[in-house]
């Protein structure tokens, strides 16, 4: 029975990993900063002498773009030590890391047009960077990895959906950017995607995100629609730098290797807010 160690465990896409994995296929690990703290060298290899797993999955990572920029010693602490850490530990028991990391690690194309694999990361935000950091960390000191790449992933607890939610709730007027494009990608569908790498020998840096694309606003539009609501939805100009414009990935190695590609980012989300209604 593989041994997979989920490191975060508690977040999106930790949660998402946890319902869609059969635990009589795999002895599954769970751990969070409380049990294990990534940015801690000593607790990292002290937990894999003693559980010796064959995948660790680390969905750990600081993802609050303000508190980033507040704090940017705390964001390359978690995004990127942790991240060195764990590779580091994986390569002495030659144990496959897979890496979750973001669309935030790029700026705007002039072009608009989605980003692959293979361009240039130059991330904007202490948030970004600090998550390219993970990757260069994983890619220098890690030979069995994979990276996968994801954006605006829904999926549990306080998130885009959420936060529309809570408007209708309180029928309080939302403001939302119409000039920010990426792919809303379920947590349910990024997961698939993740476990498909357990059990395959495939390595190397791919994005995972529903097909297709939008704005923040047409984004909020859709989740009103699923979930039968209204609410006034402002539409604005963002003006934060901290957040890319554009951050459209393309699954171009998912494709070139012939591996399932995620839903069409509105059917994910039908499915999801019928399930949920927008609340899990």
């Amino acid at each position: 029975m593989k041994k997979v160690w989920i490191v975060g465990a508690s977040g999106r896409v930790g949660s998402a990993l946890l319902k869609q994995l059969d635990c009589l296929k795999y002895e599954i690990m769970v751990t969070d900063a409380t049990e294990v703290d990534v940015t801690n060298r000593e607790d990292v290899n002290s937990y894999m002498k003693i559980s010796r797993p064959d995948v660790v999955i680390n969905c750990a990572g600081l993802t609050d773009l303000d508190a980033c920029e507040a704090d940017p010693d705390a964001a390359y602490r978690v995004n990127a030590i942790g991240p060195r850490n764990l590779a580091m530990a994986c390569d002495r028991i030659e144990c496959k890391l897979i890496q979750l990391s973001t669309d935030d690690i790029f700026a705007q194309n002039e072009d608009g047009h989605p980003y692959n694999e293979f361009e240039q990361a130059n991330p904007r935000s202490v948030y970004g960077r600090s998550k390219y950091a993970g990757e260069r960390m994983v890619t220098a000191l890690s030979t069995r990895f994979v990276i996968i790449r994801s954006s605006w992933i829904y999926g549990t607890r306080v998130d885009f959906i959420s936060k529309v939610c809570n408007a209708v709730k309180t029928q309080t007027p939302l403001e939302v950017p119409i000039n920010q494009y990426a792919v809303p990608t379920s947590a349910k569908e990024l997961a698939r995607v993740v476990a498909y790498f357990i059990d395959h020998d495939l390595y190397g840096v791919y994005h995972a995100v529903c097909q297709g694309s939008c704005s923040r606003y047409e984004f909020a539009k859709e989740i009103l629609k699923g979930i039968g609501k209204e609410v006034e939805l402002i539409p604005v100009n963002t003006t934060d730098e901290a957040r890319p414009l554009y951050s459209v990935l393309d699954n171009m190695m998912l494709r070139l290797d012939g591996l399932h590609q995620p839903a069409e980012w509105k059917a994910a989300l039908a499915e999801y807010l019928s399930e949920t209604g927008g609340n899990e």
